[in-house]
């Protein structure tokens, strides 16, 4: 049981997420938050990147008004959900070899189910995956650990035969939180070195997942 994170592990959808954020900002009449530094929030979610954007303009965020600040996002961003978007490097060809190894894969992100799966379908891989588990799928979001086990059970998966596959501290953590292994991605979002959250094992491509994969699983089972 295979189970990835979305933003930054599986596509590259910062272009789109952060666009969205230069839109509402614009509209707010706020400066934009540099892309280089808000990439490191691209899967944090968007409630974060609103937050972090308007504490660096010293403009107050009052709770209601970020609920209100949160729906218009998720309404743009819905708007152009893949426009500049698309999967990593080998991403579409490892899942296959995966599902052909006889893998179970899913993804489990704080993006909403419906995003989620509406990305996936566009980027032509939803059918991969035995389920797709966002931040309303369940009570709980990444790093709960229950987001993670949830998700394996919902796919039919074997909890103690799973492995996630994330870029940032919240996939790590939440792996760790599970007690399962983690793989992690150098080319993500993380806005530390992940070499330094010491994932059990780390890739610099999506052609080194199957090995990865088989490395882990072949530790887990001695």
């Amino acid at each position: 049981m295979l189970v990835f994170d979305l933003d930054g592990t599986l596509a590259h959808t910062a272009p789109d997420i952060l666009g969205t954020l230069d839109h509402i900002l614009k509209r707010e009449g706020l400066p934009a938050l540099p892309h280089e530094e808000a990439i490191g929030l691209a899967g944090a979610g968007a409630r974060a990147l609103l937050k972090r954007a308007f504490a660096a303009s010293n403009t107050p965020l009052p709770e209601t008004r970020l609920d209100l600040l949160f729906e218009d996002y998720l309404a743009h961003y819905e708007t152009r959900i893949a426009d500049d978007s698309h999967l990593f490097p080998g991403a579409e060809n490892a899942l296959k070899t995966l599902a052909t190894a006889g893998h179970r894969l899913a993804v489990c992100t704080n993006k909403t189910e419906r995003l989620a799966v509406l990305l996936l379908e566009n980027l032509g891989v939803a059918d991969h995956f035995q389920a797709i588990c966002g931040r309303d799928s369940f009570p709980y979001q990444k790093p709960d650990a229950r987001h993670l086990t949830s998700t394996i059970e919902k796919a039919g998966g074997l909890l103690h035969h799973a492995i996630m596959i994330g870029d940032t501290a919240t996939d790590i953590d939440t792996a760790r939180n599970a007690k399962l292994p983690v793989i992690g991605v150098r080319f993500g979002y993380s806005s530390t070195p992940i070499d330094r959250l010491a994932p059990d094992v780390l890739i610099d491509h999506f052609d080194d997942l199957h090995a990865a994969v088989t490395r882990l699983s072949q530790t887990a089972t001695r």
